[in-house]
């Protein structure tokens, strides 16, 4: 994925696809919680679980180390 998504955008592709937000979140081994919270702009996505979150729906992208 070369562009990023914001949280609304990421909100409706879920939508789009027929994919609840706790089903993107276990396929992804993440906290659907965390993903919720990262979707309505409670969290941002800076460390963490929520790091995670955002990169998996397209919010953020993985940054590796040697960058």
């Amino acid at each position: 994925m070369n562009t990023l998504r914001t949280p609304a955008e990421a909100k409706a592709w879920l939508i789009d696809r027929g994919i609840s937000v706790k089903e993107f979140a276990y396929s992804h081994g993440l906290d659907a919680a965390t993903t919720y919270q990262i979707l309505n702009g409670r969290k941002l996505g800076r460390r963490g679980k929520a790091h995670a979150a955002a990169v998996a729906l397209g919010i953020k992208r993985l940054v590796s180390e040697d960058e």
